[in-house]
């Protein structure tokens, strides 16, 4: 790092990351990640194609031109460092359903030098006020349908501009100059965006990312497994908020000067019509909703897709074998992280070994050990340890000694490295819950319950299910006298969170198992193994 290199006047950003001597070792093996010390990524992105080649698409028929998004990324910008007083390394919160503009201020934030902080739609005020605490957030573009939520957050210092509604001071009705915005000159390693994630603790950890980073995602993993072209059109569920959809749905696709389906309904049935009609041929999405579409194939014609790529959760063998066995397309399997920013572990084409995640991408470096750090031998498990141009920098997070060790993202997964170097899935190794590619804190959803007035002590598992991977699964003990209703209670829970992380089962006991010593047997409630109780 060149502290004096910054183009950041707003320094909170660089001056919370973790110490050198906490950063993971970075490669920067391939040619293409030797990036000058001055990069604005979404000056690249914009520059990936001639003004009249599409960009975006929407369900609606909508298309925005190469240039037309030019055009509207630059009025934004204008209008973030003129009249809404954005400088450079200010964070800017940006909340909404997938579409072009949500898109369109993303690049714009960062051309304009600041720090995007995208999060998601269906995050509740209390979610929203820790993360805007934890980053400091003082500027917010949000949906119109999404203001809601925010502006419940009651977030003190934060400015809400909206985006899409009719009102003149919206964002897209203000008064703004036509001319072209030049991008601020930021550093390469100038932090572009910070990601949420949840960690065992249920405190969310913002993962900051440097310009140089978004663009190394591509140039990895998107360059030499995805291997896009300009006549690709790229579509998906993964919602920007997420950087599996971030990536996917916006990075790759302006990177090869290709053209993306931005879909703000984005679950299986909205898929399929939408591969149909559009002919799609990338496709990001996850293990459940592959699954899920296996059912309605016959009712559309899939065979423009070329490419589908699965992430999120393990693909389990049985999955990737009958979209094969139904489509002929080989489903690119891969591992990525909110830390790492996207895919590090994949194979495509003839590499795919069903079963296996892959082996690692080039530019990435991968090996399984203990938890002393010591390689353990092939076909053996152990924990996932890997490297690369993007490394975990958690923003002021005690945490970042626990994901980085000896240089080393340790990712929190356990995993078998095969003798001919396919890294096969075995579990997480933490308390994470897998639920249809979603990362679900179990003690965020335990806070959330002990915040009910009724409730005096709480515990989250994940359970196996069949179309999920997993679904959360809540213990909860009541104060004396309360009535045990668990859809009341489950009612509370996604008032607070995301519907996603509410529990799918609430059992009631009198005690939680515990050791002698007062901690907590997750083990036991894995099982099942507390016959006092009554399940609703």
């Amino acid at each position: 790092m060149n502290p004096r290199g910054t183009a950041h006047v707003d320094s909170f950003a660089r001056d919370h990351l973790p110490p050198p001597d906490q950063w993971p070792e970075l490669r920067f093996d391939l040619p293409e990640l030797h990036y000058p010390e001055r990069l604005n990524c979404a000056a690249e992105l914009l520059n990936g194609a001639p003004g009249d080649r599409p960009a975006f698409l929407t369900a609606t028929d909508e298309t925005w031109t190469y240039g037309e998004l030019r055009a509207r990324v630059d009025r934004v910008a204008h209008l973030l460092t003129g009249e809404l007083g954005v400088v450079p390394g200010n964070r800017v919160l940006l909340r909404g359903p997938t579409t072009p503009w949500l898109a369109a201020c993303w690049l714009a934030v960062l051309k304009a030098g600041a720090v995007a902080v995208t999060v998601l739609a269906q995050q509740r005020p209390h979610e929203l006020s820790t993360m805007c605490e934890i980053a400091r957030v003082r500027h917010a573009l949000c949906d119109i349908r999404a203001v809601d939520d925010l502006a419940k957050a009651e977030i003190p210092g934060l400015r809400i501009t909206a985006y899409g509604g009719d009102a003149p001071d919206d964002l897209l009705n203000r008064p703004a100059p036509g001319t072209p915005y030049g991008a601020v000159a930021t550093a390469a390693d100038d932090v572009a965006l910070i990601a949420f994630t949840s960690g065992t603790t249920g405190r969310p950890k913002g993962c900051m990312h440097l310009h140089r980073d978004v663009l190394a995602i591509a140039d990895t993993f998107s360059r030499h497994v995805l291997k896009p072209g300009a006549d690709d059109l790229f579509t998906g569920s993964p919602p920007l908020g997420f950087t599996f959809g971030l990536g996917g749905l916006v990075v790759f696709p302006l990177r090869a000067g290709a053209s993306a389906l931005l879909l703000e309904q984005a679950g299986p049935r909205q898929l399929l019509p939408a591969i149909a009609r559009h002919r799609v041929s990338v496709l990001f999405t996850a293990p459940t909703a592959y699954r899920a579409m296996l059912d309605e194939l016959d009712g559309y014609d899939v065979s423009s897709l070329r490419r589908c790529v699965s992430a999120g959760e393990n693909l389990p063998a049985a999955t990737w074998q009958a979209w094969y066995e139904r489509t002929g397309l080989r489903v690119i399997n891969g591992i990525g992280a909110t830390e790492l920013l996207h895919i590090f572990i994949s194979a495509a084409d003839d590499r795919i070994r069903p079963g296996t995640t892959g082996v690692p991408v080039p530019g990435w470096d991968a090996r399984v050990q203990d938890a002393d750090g010591r390689p353990v031998p092939d076909g053996q498990p152990g924990l996932l340890a890997v490297r690369g141009p993007v490394g975990c920098r958690y923003l002021a997070d005690p945490r970042q000694r626990d994901y980085v060790r000896d240089g080393w993202n340790i990712t929190g997964d356990t995993y078998v490295r095969d003798p001919d170097g396919y890294f096969r899935y075995v579990a997480r190794a933490d308390d994470m819950i897998i639920s249809a590619g979603y990362n679900i804190a179990g003690p965020e959803v335990e806070d959330a319950l002990l915040r009910h007035p009724d409730v005096v002590e709480a515990a989250v598992v994940g359970r196996p299910d069949e179309a999920r991977g997993q679904v959360v699964l809540a213990f909860a003990v009541l104060r004396e006298g309360a009535r045990r209703d668990a859809e009341a209670l489950r009612a509370f829970v996604k008032s607070e969170l995301a519907p996603y992380k509410c529990p799918r089962e609430i059992v009631f006991l009198d005690a939680l198992p515990r050791t002698a010593t007062g901690k907590l047997q997750r083990f036991r409630l894995r099982a099942h193994g507390v016959p006092e109780g009554d399940r609703d």
